[in-house]
């Protein structure tokens, strides 16, 4: 069967500016965002900045260490199915040792041995967030117990736009190392 075409097309690269072409840069070498849905979003100057600053603040930036926001992503990208994100890491998260073993446990986190309560807690706010679950007492206390209200909030934030994101990126159908894949291309994970 013939893959399907991507359907929102690239923006043209010779058309973007200095500012804009170092966002796609820096995307081949740090992993996440790929390039290629960066250059999507460059269709509109807002929705491409909009996304760039709450990436960078909310992604690589926060009170949150990166690793936990990284996982976090991982199990969204898995939930709602887009393979695309699910097959990119960033190479921040990697360093500081989130594995390709742990990842393979995220759908179940709380019976896996490789995670933190404090992993796992923030993996129950992802679920709870992304299946739109109900909540009790002791899920807050849970949370409570691992993170402060600016951490919640934080992670809430990520969470959900890491979760907008990848559900409309699914639907693009576009394709890994389809831009930039001489400068870099880190984050990819082995195609199986």
């Amino acid at each position: 069967m013939p893959e399907a075409p991507q359907r929102i097309s690239f923006f043209p690269l010779e058309r973007l500016d200095e500012a804009s072409m170092a966002v796609l840069y820096r995307c081949a070498e740090v992993g996440t965002p790929r390039p290629e849905s960066s250059a999507v979003r460059a269709h509109s100057p807002g929705a491409f900045w909009a996304f760039e600053d709450a990436w960078e603040r909310l992604f690589r930036q926060g009170v949150v260490e990166h690793s936990l926001k990284e996982i976090c992503r991982l199990y969204v990208s898995r939930s709602v199915k887009c393979e695309y994100c699910g097959n990119q890491r960033s190479e921040m998260a990697r360093r500081d040792g989130v594995t390709e073993g742990k990842l393979d446990e995220l759908l179940n986190f709380e019976t896996s041995e490789r995670f933190s309560e404090r992993e796992r807690a923030a993996l129950a706010y992802a679920e709870a967030i992304t299946w739109r679950l109900e909540v009790d007492d002791a899920f807050w206390e849970r949370l409570y117990a691992h993170f402060s209200e600016e951490e919640l909030v934080e992670l809430a934030g990520f969470i959900g736009l890491t979760m907008g994101q990848q559900s409309w990126i699914r639907l693009l159908n576009l394709r890994h190392l389809q831009l930039l894949a001489g400068d870099g291309a880190a984050g990819l994970i082995e195609a199986s």
